[in-house]
């Protein structure tokens, strides 16, 4: 997975804390268990978040790649070659609210956060944590989660 670093301006604050819609690119290599499935199959049956033709038609028009290159929807994909997956973002919204610092030390950031906020990226969110909102608005980077409460 590429990270780009969030920027306020990336922040929209109506009714919530939004983000701007984003374009991405999911990186990953061919898994073992992938192996010898076509690039369509292997999306559908490990990404089930979207419709079979949703993967058709992004085979089609290059924004899943295979090792940089277009390939067919046929494809078979072989052991550790690279996989990307290139879209158009649209994070769902969280609390509007503060993260609150508690203690700055060197190498310990200690904060409380609002529960609708996860703490790092996960599913549907990049920008939108505790990680993304404290690089944006404190330039705090990088940063590691060791311990929630």
């Amino acid at each position: 997975i590429v990270w780009q670093t969030p920027a306020n301006p990336d922040y929209i604050f109506h009714n919530g804390r939004h983000v701007r819609p984003y374009y991405f690119e999911f990186i990953c290599h061919v898994k073992n268990r992938w192996t010898g499935k076509t690039i369509v199959d292997l999306f559908a049956e490990e990404f089930k978040g979207r419709p079979y033709d949703y993967y058709v038609s992004a085979v089609k028009c290059g924004r899943i790649q295979v090792d940089g290159e277009l390939v067919p929807v046929s494809y078979i994909v072989k052991s550790s070659q690279k996989i990307s997956h290139f879209l158009h973002r649209h994070e769902p919204p969280v609390m509007a609210w503060d993260i609150t610092i508690l203690q700055k030390e060197p190498e310990v950031l200690t904060v409380c956060k609002p529960a609708s906020i996860p703490v790092h990226p996960c599913g549907q969110y990049r920008k939108n944590t505790v990680v993304g909102i404290l690089q944006a608005e404190h330039g705090l980077a990088p940063l590691f989660r060791i311990h929630t409460m």
